[in-house]
């Protein structure tokens, strides 16, 4: 089964139906999975693909996909929620955000895993996700300063 139709399963089961507005808002994030899009941003995209839909219609889609597991809602501390497909692993990817231009760059790979495992042995505390961020700079703009 492809992505979209497991998407359409997914909807169909809490009794959605893929419709138009979804599918081209899902279309965009599905485009641009690398670049976690701002709802404004995924609003743009849209936009010129459907000039018709409104905003509020992209941010109830946003909060139906993120319930429904199809989008996962991130936060990179600068005001504004950013949007990725849900990855079907146990843990989410760690992510690399440049303090100047605002890049993120994904780091694949559970990096934590030992550190996990410790915490439950010695705290009896069972561990179902995490969600790391690392800031600082990127190669672009530290090469801007040298």
């Amino acid at each position: 089964m492809n992505e979209i139709e497991e998407f359409k399963e997914r909807l169909k089961k809490k009794g959605y139906k893929l419709t138009t507005q979804r599918r081209v808002i899902l279309d965009v994030i599905m485009e641009n999975r690398e670049k976690h899009l701002s709802s404004e941003e995924i609003y743009d995209l849209v936009k010129g693909k459907y000039p018709e839909i409104g905003l509020a219609t992209v941010y109830r889609t946003l909060q139906l996909f993120e319930g429904l597991g199809i989008i996962y809602k991130l936060n990179f501390d600068d005001g504004r929620s950013r949007y990725e497909l849900y990855h079907d692993e146990n843990h989410q990817h760690h992510h690399l955000i440049c303090l100047k231009c605002g890049t993120v760059i994904e780091m694949e790979g559970d990096l934590l895993e030992n550190l996990e495992e410790a915490i439950e042995q010695t705290k009896d505390f069972e561990i179902v996700d995490h969600n790391v961020k690392f800031f600082g700079y990127c190669s672009k703009c530290r090469s801007k300063h040298n």
